[in-house]
């Protein structure tokens, strides 16, 4: 059945575009909630100077990699799940969610420990400049020290959405980003004056600037794992209260199966991710200031398709414990194409409107200068991202995570870091030239991976038995 065919049959398929729509909906506002925070946290840590931003910027890529191995392990417990409440086999979900109390806590204390040891080096390590190295070590030390809540909100977030319930991980996290807002305007800003039209408002402010940042950020990862936890542990359908959690080799084994190929694959983009940070250090403040910024710019332009993602994985688990490949089908067609219609117009927006859109987070009008430029050149590879990120939640929820994952490290080392290398080291050309490497990066992962969903190679895993 091809694409167009799929998606006609879906749309006149009220009960599937209901489904759809259930599962999506929460996630999709999730994630716009989370965006305007991160962009308001931006934005208050611009308005210190460009040596702010950079200094979160700086660490931010090494956080992703610190996350990787909770979202791959996140995401092999989803699976597990999805297939087999797709397969009615309850008590395999319920030992799932069980191994997701133990993958949780394993990783937030080992991840924790080893992020606290290596703060104090860090910035050095990724080439940081000394006027931002202090900064930069303090936030991702506190960000850091809450590393077992941040766990537990990832992972258990993924068992509730691997159930149907995104409503409850959307209503936490936008608790949890209440919080870190609220904070970010107590902390970053010292006292000052409010004024709203005639009126003059004093408002308290303790001054601490990145330091500030970090601390609303860390009681925002406490006050979200400690709710995740206690709304899987009251979740009807696991049933998990008064239960003892047991070790379950067959299911952990099937977990960590999944996991493990795309934590690889976490891991080694989030080295790349890293690397390539360290690569535009290389080409100072103002770069990597506007690099950073540019960053969490573009994020709000990716809430179709990252919102969407998750119920895509949902879907095709239930699907593939089901054995049903025709649904599967269509599935992927319809959330592509309404993920790529929505990121599309997005797209739009940000090609015309760049610098208002970088105005937002920093005065400066040299970081908002290159930002802009940045972002013109990534809008244009916007809708094939879209169609990227849901081949791969298909391809998560399906167990089929080995060859995204092979694709992904040739991608990120060859196309992004190998030519940023050539670019900046070589070359000496500055940042636009290495954000055309990155689209280069996204634009061969989408045709890899569309590739090998035309040609059928994940459907072993479809038919696969639960084992």
């Amino acid at each position: 059945m091809g694409l167009g065919s799929s998606i006609g049959q879906t749309l006149r398929d009220r009960d599937m575009m209901r489904t759809i729509f259930k599962l999506a909906w929460p996630t999709v506002l999730e994630q716009a909630l989370q965006t305007v925070v991160q962009y308001a946290d931006t934005a208050q840590v611009g308005a210190i100077g460009a040596n702010a931003s950079a200094a979160v910027g700086l660490t931010g890529t090494m956080m992703w990699l610190v996350n990787a191995p909770m979202f791959a392990v996140a995401m092999g417990v989803l699976s597990c799940i999805a297939r087999s409440l797709g397969a009615q086999d309850m008590r395999r979900a319920q030992s799932a969610a069980m191994q997701s109390v133990l993958l949780a806590g394993i990783l937030g204390v080992a991840l924790g420990a080893i992020t606290l040891l290596i703060s104090p080096f860090l910035p050095v390590w990724l080439g940081g400049a000394p006027e931002i190295r202090h900064d930069a070590s303090v936030y991702f030390a506190l960000v850091s020290a809450p590393m077992l809540f941040r766990a537990s909100s990832i992972v258990f977030g993924s068992v509730l959405r691997a159930a149907g319930n995104t409503k409850t991980p959307m209503i936490i996290n936008t608790l949890m980003n209440l919080i870190n807002i609220t904070l970010n305007f107590l902390l970053i800003l010292p006292s000052r004056v409010i004024r709203l039209g005639a009126l003059a408002l004093p408002v308290w402010g303790a001054g601490l600037g990145v330091t500030g940042a970090a601390a609303a950020t860390a009681a925002a990862y406490v006050a979200g794992g400690l709710l995740m936890a206690l709304a899987l542990w009251r979740d009807p359908l696991f049933n998990l209260r008064g239960l003892k959690i047991r070790y379950d080799r067959q299911v952990m084994a099937q977990c960590v199966r999944i996991g493990a190929p795309i934590a690889a694959q976490r891991v080694a983009t989030s080295l790349g991710q890293v690397f390539f940070t360290s690569l535009i250090a290389r080409l100072g403040t103002v770069a990597i200031a506007a690099h950073a910024i540019a960053i969490t710019a573009e994020q709000a332009f990716y809430i179709p398709g990252f919102g969407m993602q998750a119920a895509a994985a949902t879907l095709a688990g239930y699907c593939a414990g089901a054995g049903d490949e025709k649904k599967l089908r269509q599935y992927t067609a319809t959330i592509s194409a309404i993920a790529v219609i929505l990121m599309g117009l997005l797209s739009v927006l940000l090609f015309l409107f760049p610098g208002p859109v970088m105005g937002l987070f920093t005065p400066d009008a040299q970081v908002v200068r290159l930002g802009a430029q940045v972002l013109r050149i990534v809008a244009i590879s916007e809708p094939f991202y879209a169609f990227l990120i849901i081949l791969e939640g298909i391809f998560n929820g399906i167990g089929d995570t080995r060859a995204p994952f092979i694709i992904a490290l040739f991608s990120m080392w060859v196309m992004r870091i190998a030519f940023t290398w050539l670019c900046v080291c070589v070359l000496h050309l500055g940042l636009a030239a290495v954000w055309l490497c990155m689209v280069a990066d996204n634009m061969t992962r989408f045709v890899c991976l569309l590739a090998r969903y035309l040609r059928g190679g994940w459907k072993s895993h479809l038919h696969a038995a639960l084992r």
